[in-house]
């Protein structure tokens, strides 16, 4: 008898890859399709992905969403989240969806709009947690939409990007919150597990306080 794995996180299926799509049959393919669906896209000059998000992959970007509310909060500044906004320029022939996404230093700018690329800037801080192997260099496609701050999440640690000239540059600091522990950040996802997500973030917030109340002298 043959016997067959059954689906599983530990076994996610990979990303479908298509390739020589032109923009106006990725419009036509993203119209047909509408905004409810699970899978998400990166297009880059042809060729288009296709990947659904896993379990594993949602967690830490909802916690890494709430670590960013949070320090907002203590700062008292806005923010405005946008999760997988779709960021596209025709003129580029790219266009990608995040796990999540913000606007910080320009959430003034474009509060209440109808994000529209390049007439708006593109978000300040874009956030990807890697549980799945991609065939489209999303990074690339990031810097060419002149996003300055990207954060991955990948093997338990946050890794920090800062846009060049030439491309991103991973840097020991974040450039929109430079106090942000960042080795921390890892530990408090992993306390998730065991304390509950909201007590992760509670902790956080205190850590975020301790950090800025130093600061302040």
């Amino acid at each position: 008898m043959v016997t067959t794995r059954p689906p599983s996180p530990l076994y996610p299926s990979p990303p479908m890859v298509l390739r020589g799509v032109s923009w106006p049959t990725y419009k036509t393919l993203m119209a047909e399709v509408g905004g409810d669906r699970a899978w998400r896209i990166a297009y880059d000059r042809g060729v288009l992905e296709l990947r659904m998000p896993l379990e594993e992959h949602e967690e830490p970007k909802g916690l890494l969403e709430s670590f960013v509310e949070a320090i907002a909060d203590e700062l008292e500044i806005e923010v405005r989240k946008l999760g997988s906004l779709t960021l596209e320029r025709e003129d580029l022939a790219r266009a990608v969806e995040p796990d999540s996404c913000f606007y910080i230093q320009n959430e003034a700018a474009v509060r209440g709009r109808k994000i529209d690329l390049p007439n708006d800037p593109p978000p300040d801080l874009v956030i990807e947690a890697d549980y799945t192997n991609s065939s489209v260099n999303k990074q690339s496609i990031y810097w060419a939409l002149g996003v300055p701050e990207l954060w991955r999440y990948t093997n338990q640690r946050l890794l920090v990007y800062a846009r060049t000239e030439s491309g991103y540059e991973q840097q020991n600091f974040s450039p929109g919150f430079p106090f942000l522990p960042i080795a921390e950040v890892g530990h408090f996802i992993e306390q998730s597990r065991t304390l509950g997500q909201r007590s992760a973030v509670r902790l956080f917030r205190h850590r975020i306080q301790a950090i800025l109340s130093e600061q302040r002298g």
